[in-house]
């Protein structure tokens, strides 16, 4: 059975599911969110957003961000998998046009 949890899009109020195994920025893409990002492995930080809730890990050792930045909630959403539903802000989301 498939487990998946929920993510919400402060401040757009945007949701999507994230199935396990698949990172919030794939899970993002899928369901139609652009989410500020470039490099995918975690070392660039263009993705870089605040946890509000919610909890996640990461499947690399060091996923480029400090330990202040962890403290303050900041996660990278390109190799970030959650644990828990969340709420993520991502002021520079956008959502895709829908295709006809």
């Amino acid at each position: 059975m498939s487990t998946f949890f929920s993510a919400l899009i402060a401040p757009q109020g945007w949701t999507f599911d994230v199935p396990d195994g698949h990172s919030l920025l794939a899970s993002a893409q899928l369901a139609g969110v652009r989410l500020p990002s470039s490099c995918r492995n975690g070392t660039c930080r263009t993705c870089i957003c605040s946890l509000r809730s919610g909890r996640i890990s990461y499947r690399i050792a060091w996923p480029g961000l400090s330990p202040e930045e962890k403290a303050d909630g900041l996660i990278l959403p390109c190799v970030a998998y959650p644990e828990s539903d969340l709420v993520i802000a991502v002021p520079g989301a956008v959502r895709q046009p829908e295709e006809s």
